[in-house]
C-alpha cells in the first residue's frame, strides 16, 4: 500500500536516491518509506508546499531594524509591508536579514561594519535586497555581522571582522557577502556575539571567531579566522549560539552545550565554563533548541518546553525571576512546537498557531501593548497561523511569520 506525500511517494522499500531537500518548495525524489518521511518532517527536513507568509515585527527600532521605514519601537505586531512573500527571517543585534521565496535576500537596520552587505555602512529603516541573486536560502546574524548559505550549499559571510567571525582568514570588515572557502556542503548556521558556528552536510560541525570562554567549543580559548572542525562527529544535526555559549542536539535527540556558564546556561547543574561540547543530562528526546544572552530554551518530542540560565525579568518563563542551571519545564502543556530566545525575553509558537512571550518587556518586545514583563508565557494578541520564528531574536527586538 502507497500514498502520496509532498515530494515523493511513500512504500516499504528503501529509498532509491539521496534527499530529501531543506527548505519549503524543495523536492525529494525517490521512494521512502512512512517512518523515515515522518521523521524528516519531524526534524524541518521534508519538504512542504509552498506557504505564503507575512512579515511582522514588534520592540526596539533605535537602528529601523523592525523595517518599518521609521525608528518608533513598537509593543505590538506590525506587518514589515504587504507582501506574503518572505520565507525566513533571523536577527542580528541591530539588524534583521530576510529570505523571500524566490529566493532573494534581504536586509535593514544598522549598516554598522557593513552588516547589512549592501557595500556600505548606510543604516537602512525599510528591506532592501542585497544584490540580485535568487538563491539564498538560509540566514543568521551575529553583533553586526551576517552569515547565509545559498541553494548550492556555499557559504558566504559580511560585515564586522574584529575577531575572524566572516572565517576569511583574517580580520578585515566586508560590506558585501564574500564566500568563505569553496565548499558546497554547509547546512545549518548559527551566529553569536562574535563568533560563528555551522554545521555540513556530511553531520560535521565547525566553528570560529573569538573564543572567550571555550565558545568555539575547541577545549581552548584560542582565536580562530577560518572554520575550524569542532571534535572528530559526524552526528550534529542543530545548533543554536547566544552571546557567549552555544547549544546543540544530535541525531540521536541529545542536547549538548559548551562556552560560559555563568549563570548555569550550559545546564549542567553547575556554572562551570566548558571548552568542549558537554551532553546536557542523558536524554535522547530533545527536538529544538534556542539560545539567548544568558538563557537557553529546547523543546521536546512529545512538545514540552523547558529553559535554564540567567531568570532576570523573568526570561525563564518560571513565574519568577530566578536562576536555573539545568532544564526546568516552562507550564505543563505538551504543545510546544517552536521557540526563540531574545537577548531577555523569549517568544514561542503552539502547534495551534498562537504565539506566546515572556520576559523583559522595557521596548516592547513582548508584544502585548505595553512595557510591563511577565515572567510566564501570555498569548499576544488572538491570532494563529504564527508557525515560523526565527532561531534567535534581535537584542531586543522580535519578528516572526504568518500565513495570511
Amino acid at each position: 500500500m502507497s500514498q502520496k506525500y509532498p515530494g515523493g511517494l511513500i512504500r516499504k522499500t528503501p529509498p532509491t536516491t539521496v534527499g530529501p531537500v531543506d527548505g519549503e518548495g524543495g523536492s525529494a525524489p525517490g521512494i521512502w518509506t512512512l517512518t523515515q518521511a515522518l521523521e524528516l518532517n519531524k526534524q524541518g527536513l521534508w519538504p512542504k508546499p509552498t506557504l505564503l507568509w507575512e512579515l511582522y515585527s514588534w520592540g526596539l527600532n533605535s537602528a529601523g531594524q523592525l523595517g518599518q521605514n521609521n525608528t518608533v519601537n513598537l509593543s505590538s505586531p506590525v506587518q514589515v509591508g504587504a507582501l506574503t512573500t518572505w520565507s525566513r527571517v533571523a536577527g542580528g543585534r541591530t539588524h534583521t536579514l530576510a529570505i523571500k521565496t524566490d529566493g532573494a535576500l534581504w536586509s535593514w537596520g544598522s549598516g554598522t561594519s557593513g552588516g547589512l552587505g549592501l557595500n556600505d555602512t548606510v543604516s537602512r529603516s525599510s528591506p532592501v535586497q542585497v544584490g540580485a541573486l535568487v538563491t539564498w536560502s538560509k540566514v543568521a546574524g551575529g553583533d553586526n555581522f551576517s552569515l547565509a548559505v545559498k541553494t548550492d550549499g556555499a557559504l558566504w559571510s559580511w560585515g564586522n571582522n574584529n575577531y575572524g567571525q566572516l572565517g576569511q582568514n583574517d580580520t578585515s570588515n566586508r560590506s558585501s557577502p564574500v564566500q568563505v572557502g569553496a565548499l558546497t556542503t554547509w547546512y545549518q548556521i548559527a551566529a553569536g556575539y562574535l563568533f560563528s558556528v555551522a554545521i555540513k552536510t556530511d553531520g560535521t560541525m565547525w566553528s570560529w571567531g573569538t573564543n572567550y570562554n571555550g565558545w568555539l567549543g575547541h577545549n581552548d580559548t584560542v582565536l580562530r579566522s577560518s572554520p575550524v572542525q569542532v571534535g572528530g562527529l559526524t552526528t550534529w544535526s542543530q545548533v543554536a549560539a547566544e552571546s557567549q555559549s552555544c547549544v546543540a542536539i544530535k541525531t540521536d535527540g541529545t542536547l549538548w552545550s559548551w562556552g560560559n556558564n555563568a549563570f548555569g546556561q550550559l545546564g549542567q547543574n553547575d556554572t562551570v565554563n566548558r571548552s568542549s561540547p558537554v551532553q546536557v543530562g542523558a536524554l535522547t528526546t530533545w527536538l529544538r533548541a534556542s539560545a539567548g544572552h544568558f538563557s537557553c530554551f529546547a523543546i521536546k518530542t512529545d512538545g514540552t518546553l523547558w529553559s535554564w540560565g540567567q531568570g532576570t525579568n523573568g526570561v525563564l518563563g518560571l513565574g519568577n525571576t530566578a536562576n536555573r542551571s539545568s532544564p526546568v519545564q516552562i507550564g505543563a502543556l505538551t504543545t510546544w512546537y517552536q521557540v526563540a530566545a531574545g537577548s531577555s525575553n523569549a517568544l514561542a509558537v503552539k502547534t495551534d498557531g498562537t504565539m506566546w512571550s515572556w520576559g523583559n518587556n522595557g521596548a516592547g518586545m513582548l508584544g502585548q501593548n505595553n512595557g510591563i514583563d511577565r515572567s510566564s508565557p501570555v498569548q499576544i494578541g488572538a491570532l494563529t497561523g504564527w508557525l515560523r520564528l526565527p532561531t534567535t531574536l534581535c537584542t531586543n527586538s522580535v519578528f516572526a511569520l504568518k500565513t495570511p
